[in-house]
């Protein structure tokens, strides 16, 4: 899978996930099912359309927002506390949303997929982070996830 079709299935993720207030019995296969139904890239809220109307998202990243959307409402649980731990005086609620989304996305990622060597995770994290976050969301995002990397051993985090 390119890296592109990556970067695409993380935004991807992040939209379906900001897009909803995620609660205790969420339905990942309901939230994406909803997602690919009614999604039409020239209504993006999060910032410009990544494609035109007549592109469809590729199969590769598709396939890759769909695991991360599921393994973030699988276990967002254990997400949410690893975040806490690691997010000094700052509380989930105090969080921006769409930093906590992707501090939630790479959490998944650093902890559940081993395959993705850390200093990916926290390069494209920040790189989303860029795009649709705060000015401030790039160093807030890489500071709590670099903390995590350190934390779950993924020594090449920072390397």
């Amino acid at each position: 899978m390119s890296q592109n079709n990556r970067r695409v299935g993380r935004e991807c993720a992040l939209k379906v996930l900001f897009a909803t207030k995620l609660v205790e019995g969420t339905d990942a296969a309901q939230l994406l099912d909803d997602f690919w139904a009614g999604f039409r890239f020239s209504d993006d809220v999060l910032g410009e359309p990544l494609e035109s109307l007549d592109k469809p998202v590729p199969a590769a990243a598709r396939t890759f927002a769909e695991m991360l959307v599921a393994g973030v409402v699988e276990f967002r649980p254990v997400l949410d506390r690893t975040i806490r731990e690691v997010a000094k005086n700052w509380s989930l609620e105090r969080m921006a949303p769409v930093d906590l989304t992707i501090l939630r996305i790479g959490t998944y990622e650093l902890l559940y997929q081993p395959d993705i060597p850390g200093r990916v995770t926290l390069n494209e994290a920040i790189e989303i982070a860029k795009r649709y976050g705060s000015k401030e969301s790039p160093s807030f995002v890489n500071g709590l996830l670099d903390k995590i990397a350190k934390n779950c051993n993924k020594s090449d985090a920072t390397s």
